[in-house]
């Protein structure tokens, strides 16, 4: 019999081993399970919240992204609407200088023609006093000239009378004897 008390104690020591690890692999198991359950229920837990996180994280760029636009766009109508005013004042302004740069070539143009006009007219009264100062110089030499004529025709005049025997004084009688 001691034959088999080698054989039967390791037998029942390998059932006796075999109850409780079956017993404590179940429990193993189940523990495994719920543990992978929780490891899986806080994986779905973290997804959704990756997933909400990420979704608002989307939602919060698409935003951001639409502000940008909006901020963008609204900038370039500003600047647009700046380059527009500015263009049309600087038409205005160039218009407004046109018209008075017109205004004053047709100030410009009518003063040249009074100025032309005032140039013929002193370019005539000069002439016409050129004229007159000849006139009046030439009178002074014709007067002169009668002058002269009258002071020779007198000389001559003068000699002749000298000369003939009526404009002589007779002569004087002789004082009378006594």
């Amino acid at each position: 019999m001691k034959k088999w008390m080698y054989l039967i104690a390791p037998t029942v020591m390998l059932g006796a081993f075999l109850f409780l690890y079956v017993a404590e692999s179940k429990e193993a198991e189940i523990k495994e399970q719920a543990k992978a359950a929780e490891i899986a229920k806080t994986k779905a837990q973290e997804a959704e919240k990756k997933k909400i996180a990420e979704e608002k994280a989307r939602l919060d760029s698409a935003k951001r992204a639409a502000e940008r636009a909006a901020e963008d766009a609204k900038r370039e109508a500003d600047k647009i609407a700046k380059r527009e005013a500015e263009s049309k004042r600087i038409q205005d302004e160039t218009e407004k200088y046109l018209a008075d740069a017109a205004a004053q070539s047709k100030k410009i143009s009518d003063l040249e023609l009074q100025v032309e006009a005032a140039r013929k007219a002193k370019d005539q009264a000069s002439r016409e006093a050129f004229d007159l100062l000849k006139q009046v110089e030439r009178a002074k030499v014709e007067r002169r000239n009668a002058e002269i004529e009258i002071a020779r025709l007198t000389e001559m005049l003068a000699r002749r009378a000298s000369d003939s025997s009526m404009t002589r004084m007779p002569t004087p009688p002789a004082p009378a004897a006594k």
